[in-house]
């Protein structure tokens, strides 16, 4: 078969679909997405039956058990795929609302509303549970999806499609909507990526090299996400207690994601008292410290750093420790070498966490909190389609309203425009 020309068909038939949908009241949506839930809790057999194909073809490639951990669609993982859909549905939609109005002087009422962006491409790795749960926030807000996973969890993820287009039959909205590319080929990634005539919005989840070569070869605008360098910043005058809690959370609750903290900045006047209970706290988790000279001179026994680990994501029981002089210090240390992901200041001085919160630009900053909570359902937002570090047009975790846009609306009266 002809991939490019199956890719760019299947697209034509997200697009022309995500029409319709784009149209649907809230009710109908909302129908679809429990339809889902209910359609994958009732597969389940059907869809681990599938899912062992794509378990057996990782151990006998030996990846690693964390993957096949991934792949694996347990009970549980169903479970949450389909709350998760239940989730989506039950959140505000955000499709229609008139997020501001103001009056001109010559009485024209303008606003602006919030629309679909329309057609949203998604190349992940690994995880198929990602496939519903992308099928679930597009469909609410409004928007089509071409879903492209990866070889590993082929199966898996068009076992899934197969579920929620099933789903979508007895509904109003069209299964086509929701699309996965059906080929294993690294082409079918370049010919969805040309196809920008049909998409509108490409997001990548996965490592960096995956992240990268979607942006080198997209001609549709990319969602980009490159890594997680976090930082945690004890402040001169900081609770320790508290202190030593975040550093310890955000390090070692869940090391390998994209929101644990990767450098502990420690201000000089707290480091003699603080970095020798926070050294012992991460020892106790198995947590290897890279620290800078002035660290090590506190605690001799540690790793030197290099300037690499300044800019390291580990996404392992690692951290990088560095004691500096000043807050301006350490706002230019996460300047220099973050990435633009989430930062906290642990601090008891007002003026100082405000300061915090205007001079660190990352998508997330926060005061007193672990870095971990930077995720679309901690915050609040429900399920999240990712993590965005591009500032145009969404930043930092994206849930339905990240996947809308606005349009400018206008109330006249007979005005006429001289």
């Amino acid at each position: 078969m002809d991939i490019e020309k199956k890719v760019r068909e299947l697209a034509l038939q997200v697009k022309a679909a995500a029409r319709v949908l784009a149209a649907a009241p809230t009710p109908e949506k909302d129908k679809a997405l429990l339809a889902m839930a209910a359609g994958l809790r009732k597969q389940r057999d059907f869809l681990q039956e599938r899912n062992q194909l794509d378990l057996e073809k990782a151990r006998i490639n030996g990846l690693s058990a964390a993957m096949i951990d991934r792949l694996t669609l347990s009970d549980k993982v169903i479970e949450a795929m389909a709350s998760g859909l239940e989730e989506v549905a039950a959140f505000p939609d955000p499709v229609g609302e008139v997020v501001r109005m103001w009056r001109r002087p010559n009485r024209l009422l303008v606003g602006k509303m919030r629309i679909p962006l329309g057609v949203v491409g998604m190349i992940y790795e690994s995880r198929p549970n990602v496939t519903a749960d992308a099928a679930g926030l597009c469909l609410k807000s409004g928007n089509g999806v071409i879903l492209r996973g990866g070889s590993e969890a082929f199966h898996s993820n068009m076992a899934v499609l197969e579920v929620l287009h099933e789903a979508l039959e007895s509904t109003s909205i069209p299964p086509a909507v929701i699309q996965v590319v059906p080929f294993v080929e690294r082409q079918a990634i370049n010919y969805l990526l040309q196809c920008e005539e049909e998409i509108d919005l490409i997001i990548p989840r996965g490592g960096e090299g995956l992240i990268r070569f979607v942006v080198e070869h997209s001609r549709i605008p990319v969602i980009k996400h490159y890594k997680g360098v976090c930082h945690v910043f004890v402040d001169a005058g900081a609770e320790v207690e508290m202190a030593r809690k975040i550093v310890v959370n955000a390090k070692v609750h869940r090391p390998g994601v994209c929101n644990a903290a990767e450098t502990i900045l420690v201000h000089r006047e707290i480091a003699e008292s603080f970095i020798p209970l926070m050294v012992a706290d991460l020892k106790s988790k198995d947590v290897e410290i890279r620290g800078c000279a002035r660290t090590l001179a506190l605690f001799p026994g540690l790793v030197p750093a290099t300037d690499e680990d300044w800019a390291a994501e580990y996404l392992d029981l690692i951290v990088a420790v560095k004691v500096i002089d000043d807050f301006d210090a350490a706002v230019a240390h996460i300047t220099r070498y973050g990435s633009d992901h989430t930062e906290t200041i642990v601090t008891s001085d007002y003026h100082r966490s405000q300061d915090f919160l205007r001079r660190v630009n990352s998508s997330v900053v926060m005061v007193n909190a672990s870095t971990r909570f930077s995720d679309g359902g901690q915050l609040g937002l429900g399920a999240e389609i990712g993590i965005s570090t591009t500032k145009l047009h969404a930043y930092g975790p994206m849930g339905l309203e990240g996947l809308t846009t606005t349009k400018y609306i206008i109330y006249g009266d007979g005005q006429i425009r001289d």
